[in-house]
């Protein structure tokens, strides 16, 4: 159950959305028959641990709505309160993803990050809207509204969701409580229109570190995420802890000393045909203490080439990846 009401949703994301928040990828067991609870209860503790403020339950995996319940599920009672845990409504269709959010509120997730599914091909952009207002009417949730290129609504316009279409679901829905600021990269001017825009009204998320540390110095950003910066342990939750302190040249520094693990994380096959490699993101994680494990196929392969360049890049950051051999990666430190 959502912890306010739906008209409230913008007062709580407001007063909530205030760090950076990672992202939480499911683990099986070693049979791959069910979901690994323990890995994931033990990937929010250290989540919590780093400083995070919130966390996504990653649902881009060939797991059942079952088991993504019974992960969620896992992931808000070890949270119990202290982080956030946010649907990811990737679903296979608009169907699916309304009984999924569905589950998702019962297992007690507190947002909700709206993506689309890869046969969604809509012919306009009010095809669009059709579909994002279903979703947001459907829950009690505040949603996170996402336009980013993945989603292939860059033949629509250079935007992906540009700014009028975002007034009408901002106006539409009042449980929508955040823009996540992707649309049109690599280039920043969406970003830039959007916190123009609506800053005053709904939560702006910058959630590419890269970007985040030099524009929250301009601009007030209150929120990174969700995103990949469990690779870099602890160092983003207090990078963005500077900001917020007006520490804007320790915050420079900082971002300039992680340059060989960002260098790194850009040198790897990370979105192969506009699919996450989640293994590789999983692994970047249990390099800094998080449970790692197996993922069900379909899955990309992890090969030891970029393993190693990953954990260079970690060590000439100075973020103390673990001494753990890579193969342990394989089984997780929660291993059931």
């Amino acid at each position: 159950m959502a912890r306010y009401h739906r008209n409230e949703a913008r007062e709580w994301a407001r007063e909530h959305m205030n760090g950076v928040a990672n992202v939480t990828i499911p683990t099986m067991t070693s049979d791959f028959k069910r979901i690994n609870t323990k890995a994931a209860r033990h990937d929010v503790e250290t989540a919590i641990g780093h400083g995070f403020v919130g966390t996504l339950a990653c649902s881009e995996h060939a797991i059942t709505l079952a088991q993504y319940a019974e992960f969620t599920r896992a992931m808000v009672e070890q949270a119990a309160g202290r982080i956030m845990v946010i649907h990811h409504a990737v679903f296979n269709s608009l169907e699916e993803n309304i009984e999924a959010v569905k589950l998702a509120e019962e297992a007690g997730a507190d947002l909700v990050l709206l993506g689309y599914p890869p046969f969604f091909h809509p012919k306009s952009l009010d095809d669009v809207y059709a579909y994002t207002k279903a979703v947001c009417d459907s829950t009690r949730l505040g949603v996170i509204l996402f336009p980013v290129p993945a989603w292939g609504f860059g033949r629509l316009h250079p935007a992906d969701i540009p700014l009028p279409l975002l007034r009408r679901l901002v106006d539409d829905c009042p449980n929508v409580v955040s823009i996540k600021a992707e649309g049109g990269m690599p280039h920043i001017m969406s970003a830039i229109e959007v916190h123009r825009e609506f800053h005053k009204e709904v939560v702006i998320s910058s959630p590419l570190e890269y970007e985040f540390v030099p524009l929250a110095q301009v601009i007030p950003i209150p929120f990174c995420g969700t995103n990949y910066s469990a690779y870099y342990g602890p160092w983003l939750p207090r990078v963005h802890k500077l900001i917020q302190a007006g520490k804007f040249d320790e915050a420079t520094q900082a971002w300039y000393q992680v340059d060989p693990a960002r260098k790194a994380f850009g040198t790897v096959p990370m979105a192969m045909g506009g699919l996450i490699n989640r293994t590789i993101w999983k692994y970047q994680a249990w390099l800094q203490g998080y449970n790692g494990g197996p993922i069900p196929q379909p899955t990309p392969r992890l090969h030891g080439r970029d393993m190693a360049v990953l954990r260079r890049g970690l060590e000439a950051a100075g973020l103390a990846p673990t001494s753990d051999p890579d193969e342990a990666f394989f089984i997780g430190r929660n291993p059931q």
